[in-house]
């Protein structure tokens, strides 16, 4: 190598130092060494203090549910209302002494945890005050016996009937259960128009809770009726179109129809037919006036509506002519033509059915055979004579055909 070469690379500027500094970790604070140290540990420390404090506040967690409280062994009973929200349930247990103010907050946390808040059953129950949080809940979870009142209403019962019927099961008292039937609000929330719930008491058996106020009995009772209804509407939904069409009678003058036939026989097998008659007299043009002339009319409105005319107001049990001739018993069919102001008994669905599908005939008069069922007769001197045999004399039964010699 020559020496001029030589030179120039001792010669040579050696390369300039880069004048940008360094970025500091994130673990290096400024200060010291010993700073640095001493801070990082205090922050191991704090991380440390705080992890052992959330273990152990997590292993008092696990052991709270089975940690039994520092009360007594005394039996503390107390009643949860029906729709009773958890706080007030929490209020409840702190105010009788079943958890104390202080374990109220953790007794919630651990209900939420469970997510059981809307769990609690609403009724009696009894506690302890040495329980656990879990038998707490466990007691607040039970599911309740609710006590029941079997009670059977038959058909063909008046309101009057049917609030003593439902007094003797101790339910409430006939007046509460007759204010309750004819309490206007009640009626429209149920959607009967007429003043009381007459006809639509649906006659049945029922099982009652036995805290059941005379609204809620009522309101079982109308929807049983709105139910049966219902069905009756969909199977024969051409006789409805019909009666509205001939007669301008909606679902409440079936009822009011069907309610009559209902105390008009006993006998199951008569009930359309003398629904077909009553029907013959409202459409025959022939048959005027439209009177049906029913006696269960003009008792139903000596007894039962809370006004009563004068001569109802004389009424004894039996009917003479001043009931007959009385116009001013809106319910005597002996008076006034057509259908009463409403229903006058609780049909069941057998009379109801028997409206709305009535036996065909040409019969406009039927009267009593003295054993439970009716003779019926086409024409008004026919008819007399079956009431001279019957009511005049006495006949009992269908009378036996004579023999030919």
């Amino acid at each position: 190598m020559s020496a001029a070469r030589s030179r120039s690379k001792s010669q040579a500027k050696p390369k300039a130092k880069s004048t940008r500094r360094k970025k500091r970790p994130w673990w290096k604070p400024k200060g010291s060494a010993r700073t640095q140290r001493w801070a990082f540990a205090v922050v191991l420390l704090s991380l440390g203090g705080a992890a052992w404090a959330a273990h152990g506040a997590y292993e008092r967690l696990l052991d709270y549910p089975s940690k039994a409280l520092e009360g007594d062994t005394t039996p503390i009973e107390l009643e949860v209302p029906r729709g009773a929200s958890f706080p007030q349930v929490l209020e409840l247990l702190v105010e009788h002494g079943v958890l104390a103010s202080g374990d109220a907050s953790a007794f919630k946390v651990y209900v939420l945890h469970k997510g059981a808040a809307r769990k609690t059953t609403a009724g009696p129950h009894v506690f302890r005050g040495d329980m656990t949080p879990e038998e707490i809940l466990q007691e607040l979870q039970r599911k309740q016996k609710v006590a029941e009142v079997r009670v059977t209403v038959p058909e063909g019962k008046n309101l009057l009937d049917v609030a003593q019927i439902l007094a003797d099961s101790g339910l409430a008292t006939p007046e509460e259960f007759e204010a309750a039937m004819r309490d206007r609000a009640l009626l429209d929330s149920l959607d009967i128009k007429g003043e009381t719930a007459e006809g639509y008491l649906f006659p049945d058996t029922y099982k009652f809770a036995a805290k059941a106020t005379p609204a809620d009995v009522v309101t079982k009772m109308v929807k049983r009726h709105q139910q049966v209804f219902a069905g009756l509407a969909r199977t024969h939904r051409d006789s409805i179109a019909s009666l509205e069409k001939s007669l301008g009678w909606g679902p409440e003058q079936v009822v009011t129809l069907a309610s009559i036939v209902e105390k008009e026989t006993g006998a199951k097998h008569e009930r359309p037919l003398i629904a077909g008659v009553f029907l013959n007299r409202m459409k025959f043009s022939s048959f005027k006036p439209k009177l049906l002339q029913t006696d269960p009319t003009i008792i139903y409105g000596c007894t039962v509506p809370a006004e009563k005319s004068a001569a109802c107001q004389k009424f004894e049990g039996r009917i003479r002519r001043i009931h007959l001739d009385d116009k001013d018993n809106l319910y005597s069919t002996y008076a006034n033509e057509g259908l009463p102001p409403g229903p006058i008994s609780n049909p069941g669905k057998a009379a109801l059915e028997a409206v709305l599908a009535p036996k065909k005939s040409r019969f406009l008069y039927f009267v009593a055979r003295n054993d439970g069922t009716h003779e019926f007769s086409k024409s008004v001197a026919e008819h007399e004579k079956w009431v001279d045999l019957y009511q005049r004399k006495g006949q009992v039964g269908k009378p036996k055909k004579k023999k030919k010699p």
